[in-house]
């Protein structure tokens, strides 16, 4: 079963959204809503997190959050199983409420969090319950677009700071009226289905974040591992081997240390398990039976060669493979 990348660290601010089992509405009557908001209040408060934005629709909701501490995992866990506990209770049910694990999206920094707010607050026409968002009672719209009472809990200035002074609620809600012309724009910079940021941004989630070995049911981290250039990998070995990569991948016959240094490079993109055999042998303009070959020598002599080794090793820990 496909799982969720969970990437956590100081300040990280995330889209969170979850569903209802098989789509089932999560909120019966007003009674759940108030109940779900006094449940997010306590996981802010317990678990020292900031909340942005939300918004509750029958079968599903949307928060915009940061975690002061690394620990979104825990804080949804409880979170989760502790509104589905009061809503069986209350109910007189049992089983599972919510569809599989919740969704998350690593928002790049609070640049993005404007945008996210007005997506977030227009669910309820893009969803046809209301025509006038101002009608809609279970967001954070109002307390952004009028300044209406709002829980405790709600921290609505890192927003609203983008606009002047005494102008803020009036211009946001023009912002949001405006903001369906601009919505594609946002999705641009959403990427490998877990981020919201740029690529500079996802360049360094992976290098901080993304593991060794991508785990095989996690479509996150293999869709980032994937777009990987693995000539930009290969450029970068061949410094460490001091060695001819255009020569290597264009003679097709080599012999000595020029073939040692290509089975290595071969061994460090195949070792990494994101390209065939066929497309390893393609960017060496050899067969992908030669592929095989290339790694059992490159192991054989990593045995042998320690210094080879050492340089093999420095190439891992470079690139995290």
């Amino acid at each position: 079963m496909a799982r969720s990348w969970r990437i956590e660290y100081e300040g990280a601010f995330y889209h969170l959204l979850s569903r209802g089992n098989e789509h089932k509405d999560i909120f019966i009557d007003d009674g759940d809503r108030h109940m779900f908001l006094d449940t997010v209040g306590e996981m802010a408060e317990r678990f020292a997190i900031d909340i942005f934005a939300y918004v509750l629709m029958d079968n599903h909701y949307h928060i915009l959050a940061r975690t002061q501490c690394a620990n979104l995992t825990k804080a949804m866990h409880w979170f989760g199983a502790t509104y589905t506990i009061r809503f069986n209770y209350r109910h007189s049910r049992s089983g599972h409420l919510f569809q599989g694990r919740y969704k998350s999206i690593v928002v790049q920094n609070d640049a993005y969090m404007l945008q996210l707010s007005c997506y977030i607050h227009r669910n309820p026409v893009r969803g046809g319950i209301v025509q006038r968002l101002a009608d809609y009672h279970w967001s954070s719209y109002r307390a952004y677009a009028y300044g209406k009472q709002s829980p405790a809990w709600l921290s609505t200035d890192l927003i609203l700071a983008q606009f002047a002074g005494n102008e803020r609620h009036r211009l946001y809600r023009q912002k949001v009226q405006q903001y369906s012309k601009e919505e594609k724009q946002l999705w641009e910079d959403f990427r490998h289905g877990c981020f919201l940021g740029s690529k500079k941004f996802v360049a360094q989630i992976r290098k901080s974040y993304l593991p060794e070995k991508p785990h095989d049911e996690i479509p996150g981290q293999k869709q980032l591992a994937d777009r990987i250039d693995p000539l930009i990998i290969l450029r970068k070995a061949a410094d460490i081997i001091n060695c001819d990569l255009s020569r290597l991948m264009r003679s097709g016959r080599l012999s000595g240390a020029e073939k040692d240094q290509r089975d290595v490079l071969i061994y460090l993109i195949w070792s990494t398990g994101r390209l065939t055999n066929a497309k390893i042998g393609a960017l060496f303009g050899v067969t992908y039976s030669s592929v095989s070959h290339s790694v059992k020598a490159a192991k054989t002599k990593l045995k042998k060669d320690t210094k080879l080794r050492a340089k093999f090793d420095a190439m891992n820990s470079q690139f995290k493979i």
